[in-house]
């Protein structure tokens, strides 16, 4: 896909392809709020965020509010971001949800709601992949990206060294690992690096409904999102 200037270029790219051939998409749920149910939900938060949080794709709520990650588990994530970095303007009041967007960038595999919130399949993760990897490659500024849920994981997958994870990668024990992932870069002009790098760091999905995983996920989360503080700390300290 060549590169493009604007992030809102980015957004219209995106809107164009789903206009292009159709795939499916909750289009109920989009009329409810009036909203084009061919318009991508492609991110929310800031592109120089030190974290990105890639999930699998929007539900019900995202879809009303216009933003990734704001359903149930949405919430227990965005609450995990503002308590990693607490509001120094807002002491002795309840945290603000919202604050998490200033800290973060929260975006999905698809930017588009599935019916009956099945996941997509893979041929249509591959027609909107090249807007995903441009945004984080192109535009994010950061380098360090929680995924939430096996789908969300394995989307870094072919940008791993060697096209595949390691074999920590199906047990528990990713949940405790990283994953360098290299994603290509559009051309921007000649001696520009072809990749950037990140470091991936796998949680499980934060849904309720994860009975495994739900009750240890904001401890998870907490542990990843200190790993990343210390990682942006280290790498702006010349020493």
């Amino acid at each position: 896909m060549p590169r493009v200037q604007k992030i809102e270029d980015l957004i219209e790219s995106a809107a164009a392809e789903a206009r292009r051939e159709e795939f499916p998409v909750d289009e109920p749920v989009y009329e409810r709020v009036e909203r084009d149910p061919q318009r991508p939900i492609l991110f929310a938060g800031l592109l120089d965020a030190p974290v990105c949080i890639l999930a699998r794709d929007l539900g019900r709520d995202e879809v009303a509010a216009g933003q990734p990650l704001i359903g149930a588990g949405g919430r227990l994530v965005r609450t995990g971001i503002v308590a990693a970095w607490p509001s120094k303007a807002n002491v002795g009041e309840p945290p603000r949800l919202e604050d998490a967007l200033d800290h973060a960038l929260l975006t999905n595999t698809v930017p588009f709601k599935p019916p009956g919130n099945k996941a997509y399949a893979e041929s249509v993760r591959a027609r909107f992949r090249p807007f995903v990897v441009s945004l984080l490659a192109d535009f994010w500024r950061g380098g360090q990206v929680i995924t939430l849920g096996t789908e969300a994981f394995r989307w870094f997958e072919p940008y791993a060294e060697g096209g595949r994870f390691d074999e920590s990668a199906g047990t528990d024990a990713r949940f405790d690992a990283t994953f360098a992932c290299r994603l290509p870069v559009s051309a921007t002009g000649k001696g520009d690096p072809p990749f950037k790098t990140v470091v991936v760091r796998p949680l499980p999905h934060p849904s309720p409904l994860n009975r495994r995983w739900y009750s240890k996920f904001s401890g998870m989360l907490a542990r990843r999102l200190e790993e990343v503080k210390r990682q942006v700390a280290e790498s702006a300290d010349p020493a």
